[in-house]
């Protein structure tokens, strides 16, 4: 028989809120984290809006903030969230194998530091050419070697590993904005099959700097609606023109069953699907009929050994995107047929952006939080329906519902589809 897997533990950074109940209030009052872009200037960018992380350090987790200054923004983040994440399970009173203990994370790169990069430029530039040897020199001079370790998308999962004494499986993907729904998926694997009894899963990342504002630009991926920074993330609306860009940390602990019910932990849900495809086709477009994402619902589906009419509640990528938003639709429409208008969706990023890497794993524990309460958040700044997106989005408010089964979706660029499902426990 295949071993189950539960959560016992949740902990998150949003820019919602810095601890689970905070995002989850705010959430179901239908409030925004976005707002003008402070990390940097970001006053001649074609978008000057993002959802930061404000007015947190490590000293909330009890860290000497001291001690982290040198990590990476995202490593700090990943700090915070796992921390709540390992005392809500209550991890700290009981003795666990070391190397039964894992970390699996889906981290973006470090912070950063453009002006550094400016620096280094100035330094090379010899009349109207680049002077490579002058840019490395400068280099060496500028830039400081332990920030440029904490650059590698690994290390957030090091620093947990060290922190928690967790000497098991040690592992990061970078999947875009599906790795933290990836890392669950595999972390929850790996229970499965008897790779380790604990997990400490879930994912953590910052673009909010020069770089990658001026990329996702590039890409014309990002809302340039500054003027009403809170209605710029409008997923499922006619007038929708791009995601807002966010950042933060969410971090789950995964347990097997039965060693979860032997030490007495509270159980928030057991994750017990998990759907992972590629579309195969273009870097930056999902495929146009939705190949990818209705086969990657489907094996979640299967996996979870659920139909379409067992499922109570999706959380949607829905990144407010024209192509995103239409696509997932029709993903779902395919796949759950006559259920799919029955089915209650809604996504989080019109409230709180998008986490990036972070998103999946963030957005899994909202749907804890909606079967534990039987509550639905809603979709916000929804306001002129789009006829190809024609869903039930809970639009504006939330909504009290039964909630026994959820679906989380995570679609990043390159492809990468994970879809999670989630269900009450039931023993």
């Amino acid at each position: 028989m295949r071993r189950r897997v539960v959560v016992t533990g949740i902990g998150c950074v949003t820019p919602l809120g810095n601890d689970v109940a905070t995002l989850w209030r705010r959430l179901l009052n239908g409030e925004s984290g976005i707002g003008r872009t402070t990390l940097f200037d970001a006053s001649n960018f074609p978008t000057t809006i993002s959802a930061e992380v404000r007015d947190w350090d490590v000293s909330a987790v009890g860290e000497d903030p001291d001690q982290w200054k040198s990590r990476g923004r995202h490593t700090r983040f990943a700090v915070g969230a796992a921390k709540q994440a390992v005392a809500d399970a209550g991890l700290a009173d009981h003795h666990l194998e070391p190397t039964r203990f894992g970390v699996y994370l889906g981290s973006g790169e470090g912070q950063q530091n453009f002006d550094n990069f400016t620096r280094m430029m100035v330094a090379a530039l010899d009349g109207e050419q680049l002077d490579i040897a002058k840019f490395t020199r400068a280099g060496i001079e500028i830039l400081d070697p332990l920030s440029e370790l904490e650059q590698d998308p690994n290390m957030p999962a090091g620093h947990l590993a060290a922190l928690f004494d967790a000497q098991g499986p040690n592992v990061n993907c970078l999947t875009a904005c599906a790795a933290s729904s990836q890392a669950l998926g595999e972390a929850a694997e790996m229970i499965r099959r008897g790779d380790a009894d604990v997990m400490l899963s879930g994912g953590t990342h910052s673009m909010i700097h020069p770089f990658g504002v001026t990329g996702f630009n590039l890409l014309t991926a990002l809302s340039t609606h500054n003027d009403e920074p809170t209605k710029a993330s409008r997923p499922f609306d006619m007038r929708r023109d791009g995601f807002v860009l966010g950042e933060g940390a969410g971090m789950l602990v995964l347990e097997e069953l039965e060693h979860a019910k032997a030490r007495g932990a509270t159980i928030h849900g057991e994750l017990i699907g998990f759907g992972s495809t590629a579309d195969a086709f273009r870097i930056t477009d999902t495929h146009p009929e939705g190949r990818g994402a209705s086969s990657c619902l489907r094996m979640a589906l299967a996996d979870a050994g659920k139909n379409p009419e067992d499922i109570d509640y999706i959380n949607a990528h829905g990144t407010s995107t024209d192509v995103n938003d239409r696509v997932e639709t029709l993903a779902i429409k395919r796949v759950f047929g006559p259920s799919a208008y029955k089915t209650p969706v809604s996504s989080t990023k019109s409230m709180m952006g998008h986490l990036i890497a972070a998103a999946g794993a963030t957005e899994l524990i909202v749907c804890l939080m909606a079967l534990r309460d039987n509550m639905l958040p809603p979709t916000t700044n929804y306001e002129t329906p789009d006829p190809e997106c024609d869903l039930d989005y809970i639009p504006n408010q939330a909504r009290q519902a039964r909630c026994d089964v959820a679906v989380s979706n995570s679609f990043g660029f390159g492809g990468q589809n994970i879809t999670l499902v989630v269900s009450k426990f039931t023993g």
